[in-house]
């Protein structure tokens, strides 16, 4: 019988045709790649009337067809199976019967002559091909040998295929897990060459990641990085070195790289430049606090004497036997007094630390406080500051302690500013508050050397400073910016480079009710009253003895809580003016005790305290619900509390 002319008949047909199916497999990276270029070849050699191609998905793990010419075929057609189980073979006319004796239970209806092969690969059947036409005698073992022949070619070109993309993922896998970490990452071999780098690493070093590979990292790095960068190297698993570029900080260390080549290593940067900052951030709070602690006792220490010399100037005052010529040093001393007191209070504004209510208040009294705590700052600086109210400003409902820390924020950055400027002369702040919609606008203007326009959108970023390093932390206007957004405000910026910077905090007036401040009590004559005073300073037990026995009342006095616990338990009293803080046994412990004692005892104490600074202190007055003195106070501030209770102004 006459072999059709796509079947080859001699080995120098065989050997081009496998050449090129060679050729074609080599450049096949895929799997369904591999088949189409076998379906091809198969099809130009034996001119097949039905070509199919089973192959193992390995992800899956099961058949599916690969390829189908002719009839559709499912993955349990007969001719497929045969070929999986008993492969190579082929038939001829009597297909039937050659494949009824081969045990198979279904047979194809009857072509001419059929073969099928399987793919193997390192052992294992992995795929299968059946090829059938219909021209009896077609195929025989010359054919089938060459067919065998191209499916292990192609199962060679499958195992590759699929290697290849293991590798491909496993390296997209090693990417993109190394690219998801922090910290730069690159590998050296021994001879100090980049073999690879993860993308933090090539944008550390402003390269390309496809671009590291095989160039040395000291042409990659700073140059002054490259000292410690080979100390790393000659160390590794050391310690981690700090590297400093710019306002970047980062660790170095060096991780030898596991496997047969020695001398390779892993070069690991860490970028804790926030740590760094989180970190300063922890001290400055921790430093404030402490500062806060020692305001507290600075003021409790500072009010007793000073509620002694502003009580005895009161009660001096009152008297009337004062010689005219000791009137005005008298008058000199009270005054004096009360402004160390101011200083004592603006200082425990500014360090208060418990949150505080939003009130109605008039923001000049609030800037002139400001202005007052930074004075002596302002003078060393030669800097002068005004303040300007336009009329018509309203009171705004705020808390009054977090917007002055806004204000000094700005003042003490536009002294700054003008210091950092070196004039002889210092310079002038003025800071001017005008009616804005329904609220009011402060302006804080200085002539310092204002702030170029390129760097003025980033002022209130956290973290950025136009200081010198170690001068500044950068959250100063980042910190009033929310403070001024939380009171549905806003801050803006006027930069002038070369005439000074203008910051301007616009404030609302508020939406909440105002709040009716309660009539002063009438000071209406009462009955003569038994007081006990409690403290443990003598010069105040002195001056409050002197004061209230001139006005009529019976005083006891007791220099601790212990003593004046039990002259309350032992005597009535109509009122127990009580220091909070002594020795022994304090105010608020006394009164706990009294409380469970004799609870209408109790009810009659009116605490006076130097020290409001601390959270838990004004938690506890305020829960009392009773009025307390605030030291110093003065005679008119006592008045009014003891006519809460009963007792007269003489």
């Amino acid at each position: 019988m006459t072999q059709p002319s796509a079947v080859p008949t001699a080995s120098a047909d065989i050997l081009p045709r496998l050449t090129a199916l060679a050729q074609e497999l080599a450049g096949a990276a895929r799997p369904a790649a591999v088949m189409d270029r076998l379906a091809r070849a198969l099809s130009a050699t034996f001119a097949p009337d039905q070509l199919a191609i089973v192959l193992l998905e390995m992800d899956l793990n099961r058949l599916v067809v690969a390829h189908n010419v002719g009839p559709a075929v499912t993955t349990d057609d007969p001719p497929l199976q045969l070929a999986l189980r008993r492969g190579p073979l082929v038939f001829s006319t009597d297909v039937a019967a050659r494949a009824a004796a081969l045990g198979a239970v279904v047979v194809p209806p009857a072509p001419g002559a059929w073969m099928g092969v399987s793919i193997a690969a390192l052992g294992n059947t992995i795929g299968a091909v059946s090829i059938a036409a219909g021209r009896p005698g077609a195929y025989g073992a010359a054919e089938l040998d060459l067919a065998a022949a191209m499916a292990a070619m192609a199962a060679i070109a499958l195992v590759n295929s699929r290697l290849v993309q293991l590798l491909s993922s496993g390296k997209r896998e090693w990417e993109l897990t190394v690219d998801t970490i922090s910290h730069a990452i690159c590998i050296i071999d021994a001879q100090g060459i980049v073999r690879r780098g993860n993308r933090v690493f090539a944008d550390l070093v402003r390269v390309p990641v496809t671009a590291l590979a095989g160039r040395p990292w000291m042409g990659l790095l700073p140059p002054t990085w490259s000292d410690l960068v080979a100390r790393a190297l000659a160390d590794p698993g050391g310690p981690a070195r700090e590297l400093r570029q710019g306002d970047r900080i980062y660790l170095v260390g060096a991780v030898p790289m596991a496997g047969e080549v020695a001398g390779d290593a892993v070069l690991l940067f860490e970028d804790t430049t926030d740590k760094h900052r989180l970190q300063e951030q922890l001290i400055q709070s921790e430093k404030m606090s402490a500062i806060g602690q020692l305001i507290a006792g600075v003021a409790h220490d500072l009010n007793n004497p000073l509620a002694s010399v502003v009580g005895f100037a009161d009660f001096l005052s009152e008297a009337g036997e004062v010689p005219a010529s000791l009137a005005e040093p008298l008058l000199v001393i009270r005054q004096e007094a009360e402004r160390a007191a101011n200083i004592v209070r603006n200082l425990l504004t500014f360090a208060r630390k418990q949150e505080g209510e939003r009130r109605p208040t008039a923001i000049r009294p609030l800037i002139e406080a400001t202005l007052a705590l930074l004075r002596n700052q302002l003078m060393s600086l030669k800097v002068d500051a005004e303040l300007e109210v336009e009329p018509g400003v309203p009171e705004i409902e705020m808390n009054s302690n977090e917007i002055t820390q806004v204000f000094v924020n700005l003042v003490n950055n536009a002294a700054q500013a003008i210091a950092a400027a070196g004039r002889p002369e210092g310079g002038h702040i003025r800071v001017t508050a005008r009616p804005w919609l329904d609220g009011l606008a402060v302006s804080v203007a200085d002539d310092g050397p204002g702030i170029p326009e390129e760097l003025a959108p980033r002022v209130f970023e956290p973290f950025f400073t136009t200081k010198p390093e170690g001068q500044g932390t950068g959250l100063g206007l980042s910190i009033c910016q929310g403070i001024v957004k939380e009171h549905g405000g806003r801050i803006t910026l006027e930069p002038g480079p070369g005439v000074g910077a203008t910051f301007t905090v616009e404030l609302p007036r508020g939406t909440r009710t105002p709040r009716l401040t309660p009539p002063p009590p009438q000071l209406v004559a009462h009955r003569p009253l038994r007081l006990l005073v409690v403290d443990d300073e003598l010069p105040i037990l002195h001056y409050m003895r002197a004061t209230l026995e001139s006005w009529g009342h019976t005083v006891a006095i007791a220099s601790d809580g212990s003593e004046a616990l039990e002259r309350a338990l032992a005597q009535p009293f109509d009122a127990i003016i009580c220091d909070l803080r002594m020795p022994r046994l304090g105010g608020r412990e006394m009164y706990q005790q009294l409380a469970q004692k004799h609870p209408a005892v109790a009810e009659r104490i009116i605490f006076a305290t130097g020290d409001t600074v601390r959270g838990d202190t004004l938690r506890f007055l305020e829960s009392l619900g009773r009025p307390f003195l605030h030291k110093p106070f003065t005679l008119a501030e006592l008045r009014i509390v003891l006519a809460g209770v009963g007792g007269s102004a003489t």
